[in-house]
């Protein structure tokens, strides 16, 4: 249960209307409900520090945990944020996979023999499993994205801007949503970013380029803008070919002249400047600042007194033309590039994009916050700017990417997770794939509604529906009055007279008493409603991994060896890979099983020692982490050398952690 819920905002403004302006305009199924759930509060759970990465005096942060979660715990320590770029779901029907590698064997010899030889990527071993579903209907998307953007502004500074990154399937409905709850005044820009060049699927329509970024200030008059200048894209380099052609052959170089007449009537800016007349509307400037650059020789001046004064723009001097609306300079990241290489995340977006962000919209020492981390391109940039960073994903992925990117770019922060009364298995998709096939007799039921997962056969009771909430939407993970009034009124009515019974699984619960007596008291319907805890069957989704090391004293330290390692999990994606490997080849097409060794060291990503502790928060005095072509990045420094089966420290170690390859870790007592 939560330990209190926190509001939304401290101090409701006068007349503020829930989703009252967009109710006008666009009518959806459970808009209702979102505004009981924004008069509750966001739920807020304990907080555990798992890992802390150098001093962190700067207070950053690596959260695992959904982004409601994550700003009530923000709004109940009082930390505010000055910068959210977020880039949520597009809700596009998409299924996002991680491209998983087998690791080389540092036990057999002919791979070591291979260290000094470039590996050829394509020959790795690889599968992929599901990151996370992009998979909503419309109104379950914009209730789960109208309180995803409540709880953000709760926690926003006042000069604090908000970026929202999206693409054409539901950017029309959260532009609305953004007016409602920041304000139309408080629109900024909207920011369209050509992805590529071209497609070449698009054969009966103009093929789709760009993504759109819908920019907001917390308020309008102040938000924080830095102008960025473009001076090496194609454009500028033909301005400045066309423009600059004056030159006074003083050393100065080249220049353009620059009028400095006023587009509005400005009486106060009418003066008699060295002879010359002023224009109808007046100068562009004060007398002060023409007189200085007239004795530094920077004006044209005419012959007639009712001719035009040009200021001289010189090329040397010159910043660039502003950067617009349109960004058309910066592309995805290509799959060849040194960024793919190192982070490989499917929705992975250019550092240089963020780089644009944050520099146009905070200022050192600001904290920067990003809800839907994935790779970590927001917390690493802002880490390199200067900038302090909160990284917040639900996706277990993401956090290890973020958290082992940024050690490699020597920031200091603290992992936290958020003790939300379900330990996810990876992500939310891999969790509810795992709990259908461990709920006895769940099977899908064609003639119900999607808002049962599916049902049971009973010999007595017939069909009984099964419901269990979606780990992707936030509001669904907590039994509440609100979701049980659903149940009982909506739900439940619409299913066939004959059905007797239904199941209702939860993750959370306000108070199972209070939750017991609502039903009782409710007389519209005469179906039996049985309440189970999802908990119980999530233990078992969870079973740690085997491993068998010894540890040796070695000059200058000691030495942990891996003997042996296995993953059950692991080996059964592996299995489900090489049998669907199998089902789709032809002679064509040969079938290539993936095969692992009897010590198992391939299923190993990533391994950690702890020198200073044996229980609570992990202490990484020493890690090495195995990239995908084998070689291994030490402390976060990498190098061109092969695993060779140990990790080594200068400290006696106390604990071991490792990271299989599908992201589960698993410790032991050394």
């Amino acid at each position: 249960m939560p330990i209190k819920y926190v509001p939304f905002i401290p101090e409701p403004v006068e007349g503020q209307a829930v989703l009252g302006n967009f109710n006008r305009i666009l009518r959806y199924k459970g808009a209702d409900d979102v505004s009981m759930t924004l008069q509750r509060g966001m739920p807020l759970y304990e907080m555990e520090k798992q890992e802390t990465v150098g001093e962190n005096a700067d207070g950053n942060m690596v959260i695992r945990g959904e982004c409601v979660s994550a700003c009530a715990y923000l709004k109940e320590q009082g930390i505010q944020v000055d910068l959210v770029y977020i880039d949520p779901p597009f809700a596009s029907g998409a299924d996002y996979a991680k491209k998983v590698y087998i690791r080389r064997n540092p036990k057999v010899a002919e791979a070591i023999a291979q260290a000094e030889q470039e590996l050829d990527v394509d020959e790795l071993k690889a599968f992929e499993e599901k990151m996370y579903g992009d998979v909503w209907d419309k109104e379950k998307y914009l209730n789960w994205m109208y309180e995803n953007l409540m709880v953000i502004k709760s926690i926003m500074s006042e000069s604090a801007s908000i970026y929202v990154h999206l693409d054409w399937h539901m950017l029309h409905y959260v532009k609305i949503l953004m007016d409602e709850i920041f304000g139309e005044d408080n629109f900024i820009n909207e920011i369209i970013w050509r992805r590529k060049q071209s497609v070449s699927w698009a054969s009966k329509q103009f093929g789709i380029t760009n993504d759109t970024i819908l920019w907001y200030g917390y308020n309008a008059d102040e938000y924080i803008f830095n102008p960025e200048y473009s001076i090496d894209d194609e454009n500028t380099k033909n301005y400045l070919e066309k423009r600059f052609v004056y030159d006074d052959n003083d050393g100065r170089g080249k220049y353009m002249k620059s009028p400095l007449v006023n587009s509005l009537y400005r009486p106060n800016l009418k003066y008699v400047f060295h002879g010359v007349n002023p224009p109808e509307n007046g100068w562009l400037y004060k007398k002060e600042r023409l007189e200085e650059w007239y004795q530094n020789n920077e004006l044209v001046m005419p012959s007639d007194p009712n001719m035009r004064i040009y200021r001289k723009i010189y090329a040397s001097t010159y910043q660039g033309q502003p950067i617009q609306n349109i960004w058309l300079d910066i592309p995805i990241v290509n799959p060849m590039a040194k960024e793919r290489a190192d982070v490989d995340y499917a929705t992975q977006k250019p550092e240089a994009l963020l780089e644009r962000i944050v520099r146009t919209s905070s200022n050192d020492n600001m904290v920067v916050a990003d809800f839907f981390g994935g790779s970590g391109v927001t917390a690493a940039v802002a880490n390199k700017l200067g900038r302090r960073f909160i990284h917040a994903d639900i996706g277990l992925n993401s956090i290890q990417i973020t958290r082992d990117r940024l050690v490699s770019d020597g920031a200091e922060f603290d992992v936290l997770e958020i003790k939300d009364g379900v330990q996810l298995y990876r992500n939310p998709v891999q969790t509810m794939d795992k709990i259908k096939s461990l709920i006895p007799g769940l099977k899908n039921e064609d003639s119900l509604d999607s808002f049962w997962e599916g049902a049971i056969s009973d010999s007595k009771l017939g069909t009984i529906p099964v419901y269990v909430p979606n780990l992707m939407d936030s509001a669904s993970k907590l039994l509440d009055k609100v979701t049980m009034n659903r149940i009982i009124h909506q739900a439940i009515p619409e299913l066939d007279n004959d059905i007797k019974k239904v199941i209702v699984y939860y993750i959370d619960i306000t108070d199972e008493v209070e939750i017991m007596n609502f039903i009782k008291e409710d007389d519209s319907t005469t179906v039996e409603i049985e309440l189970r805890d999802l908990k119980s069957i999530l233990d078992d989704v969870v079973i740690g991994d085997y491993a068998e090391f010894h540890a040796e004293e070695i000059a200058g330290g000691y030495a942990v060896a891996i003997d042996k390692f296995m993953s059950d999990r692991v080996l059964s994606k592996i299995a489900e890979f090489n049998q669907k490997a199998f089902l789709n080849s032809s002679a064509k097409k040969s079938y290539k099983p993936i095969e692992i060794s009897e010590e198992g060291l391939e299923l190993i990503e990533f391994l950690s020692l702890d020198c200073t502790a044996t229980g609570g928060e992990w202490h990484s005095d020493s890690e090495i982490k195995i990239d995908k072509n084998g070689y291994v990045i030490v402390d976060g420094n990498k190098t061109k050398e092969f695993w060779d089966g140990y990790i080594r420290s200068t400290k006696k170690p106390l604990r071991l952690k490792i990271r299989n390859i599908c992201g589960d870790e698993t410790v032991w007592e050394v």
